[in-house]
């Protein structure tokens, strides 16, 4: 049969440059869309040798590179199943056959420039990167005896005002066949003429996708390097887990938890190393943050995905049920994965928390995640220990059968929570508080803050806290009133003393052995969390906090008998002054005017020595 000659008309050649100059950002993707064309085309004659073995070639499935640096051609071919007539004027000539005045002609009149990859992502045309390189391209062809194809590009030049890199370069091929098509199934073979030697011995890619491979074949060195290659983390994987979406489209997963937190962890703006992503083993893209939530990016590892909605540069995903199939399913796994370890290797797990806790606790902000799993896996401080960390389920465990909430408090550092005067109560009385030291608790604790085995949160900072048994309780409300009334004209002075500062100065019931203390009213925000919004530069409403004091401390015995002597006592304002100041630092906070508090207690030192 005599060969045949096509070329495209003159629209199609108007689309093909807009898609050269607008649609890739990475020329060097023209190589791996035509072996993975290639790849594909195996694939299909392989199959179809299935039933009919005379369709098989002589010799093995393979991809071949051939290059003539003179004459500036680069030419991939395969011995694959081929086209026919028919199917070279339906594959090729795709654009010509998909109304392309018509797609042109919209493209112009829209004014939305982001439009255009998706629009022109439903032609499904990867072949037609290679005009992003070529002057020329033709493609030879047959589906019968020798089937197969060939596709030769006429390079442009790669110097002047459209140079392109140099891709009749050995090292540049091998580089780009290594980072894009290295897990591809059949062999690549690069055969350079003028070099010595002309061609490959051996193939360019491993072949090697680790992650199709059964688990008993692969050794935990093994697992291990292929993490330090994919995550450029010369660090050991804390762990691996390799798992498979079965179901109506199918894809495979390696995940890696890393054992240290990089650097970059919390600056998101920085090229990170996450999941990347393979559809049927080729290279799309290095980072798919789609395919995982903020919290849980540190996870490292490859999916591979048998069929994906992918437009036509393969540089962004199109938003498809796929994609969130798959989302879904990763999170389950690390975290059912974490779950596990903490169950198995506490101490493992623990130095794990200690390095991504407070990431993982990011998705406690996220109101659409199933926030119980994340739950699952927090550990924290405790009253309850003096050493070491407590889960959720423990503390719950733990609880008095009556105990309706989870105690909190939310502050810098351990040594500074189990000080708090908001404790002392609770200690007295056995009862655990939990201790949150992570910015991030500030956050999820506050605003809508989950519930976790039925339990509520609630922090020992605000509202009014009732610690008493059912028994003793109508007993100490009686005392609770009895002090209120006694302790009334105190109350009012050093109200008095710090208007501008409190909203009121009530008994508490929260205190043993400090002599005041800072509360807020429940749905005001915390100190903490207004700070942290002030230096976010949002405006946050000026919330007055509530000064509780101690009617059992010998301070306020003092100070009531000096103010029973004379209400309007000059020395009451100066210790309400003090009683807030000294309530302040003792949650963290800072004073308005420091070197004012510091003058008053000098001068009360004075009037004491």
């Amino acid at each position: 049969m005599a060969a045949e000659k096509f070329e495209f008309q003159a629209e199609v050649k108007q689309l093909l440059d807009l898609m050269i100059h607008s649609l890739y950002s990475n020329r060097d993707v023209f190589l791996r869309e035509l072996i993975s064309n290639a790849s594909d085309a195996c694939d299909r004659l392989r199959f179809e040798g299935l039933t009919d073995s005379e369709l098989l070639p002589e010799e093995p499935f393979a991809v071949n590179i051939h290059v003539d640096p003179e004459a500036r051609v680069l030419s991939v071919s395969d011995n694959g199943i081929g086209m026919s007539r028919e199917e070279v004027a339906q594959n090729i000539g795709t654009i010509a056959k998909s109304g392309t005045s018509e797609f042109l002609s919209s493209l112009s009149k829209s004014a939305d420039p982001a439009i255009s990859p998706e629009l022109i992502g439903q032609f499904g045309v990867g072949f037609y990167a290679s005009f992003m390189v070529a002057e020329e391209v033709s493609v030879i062809t047959r589906n019968r005896d020798a089937a197969g194809t060939t596709i030769s590009l006429k390079l442009k030049a790669a110097e002047g005002d459209e140079a392109i890199a140099n891709y009749t370069d050995e090292w540049l091929l091998r580089q780009i066949v290594k980072r894009f098509s290295d897990f591809v199934a059949y062999p690549i073979h690069l055969k350079i003429e003028g070099a010595d030697p002309p061609s490959s011995t051996e193939p360019l890619n491993s072949m090697k996708a680790i992650w199709r491979r059964p688990d008993e074949e692969v050794g935990e060195e093994e697992y291990a390097e292929f993490y330090k290659h994919i995550a450029h983390d010369w660090n050991e994987p804390l762990l691996h887990f390799a798992t498979k979406i079965e179901g109506n489209f199918e894809a495979r997963a390696l995940l890696y938890l890393p054992s240290l937190a990089p650097f970059d962890l919390y600056h998101r703006e920085m090229a990170h190393r996450g999941i990347q992503l393979y559809v049927k083993r080729v290279f799309i893209m290095d980072e798919c943050r789609e395919l995982m939530p903020e919290y849980l990016r540190f996870a490292k590892g490859v999916v591979d995905a048998e069929d994906l909605s992918l437009n036509v540069s393969r540089e962004m995903l199109q938003q498809s049920a796929q994609i969130e199939v798959i989302r879904k399913h990763l999170v389950k796994k690390t975290l059912d994965a974490l779950k596990e370890l903490k169950e198995s290797d506490r101490e493992k797990y623990q130095s794990f928390w200690t390095q991504f806790g407070p990431v993982i606790k990011e998705g406690l902000l996220d109101l659409s995640q199933k926030r119980e799993r994340i739950l699952e896996l927090v550990l924290c401080e405790s009253t309850a220990a003096k050493t070491g960390s407590t889960s959720l389920a423990e503390a719950v465990a733990r609880m008095p059968e009556d105990q309706e909430v989870i105690y909190y408090l939310t502050g810098p550092s351990r040594e500074h929570l189990v000080n708090s005067p908001h404790v002392e109560a609770f200690v007295d009385r056995n009862i655990e508080v939990l201790l949150f030291t992570d910015h991030v608790d500030e956050i999820w604790l506050e605003q809508n803050p989950p519930e976790f085995s039925g339990k509520k949160f609630q922090s020992v900072l605000k509202g009014e806290i009732d610690l008493d048994s059912a028994a003793d309780k109508e007993r100490d409300d009686a005392k609770r009133e009895q002090d209120a009334e006694e302790f009334k004209q105190l109350l009012d002075a050093l109200r008095a003393g710090v208007q501008d500062h409190v909203k009121e100065v009530r008994v508490s019931n929260r205190l043993t052995s400090s002599p005041a203390c800072l509360v807020v009213d429940e749905g005001d925000l915390s100190p903490q969390i207004s700070e942290l919004l002030r230096r976010s530069g949002q405006n946050v409403p000026d919330v007055k906090p509530i000064l509780e004091i101690n009617p059992t401390h010998p301070l306020l015995a003092k100070l009531k008998a000096v103010c029973d002597a004379d209400a309007k006592d000059p020395r009451l304002a100066d210790y309400a002054t003090l009683l807030f100041g000294q309530a302040m630092l003792a949650e963290g906070g800072q004073l308005e005017d420091p070197a004012a508090f510091s003058r008053r207690i000098a001068e009360l030192m004075l009037e004491t020595l």
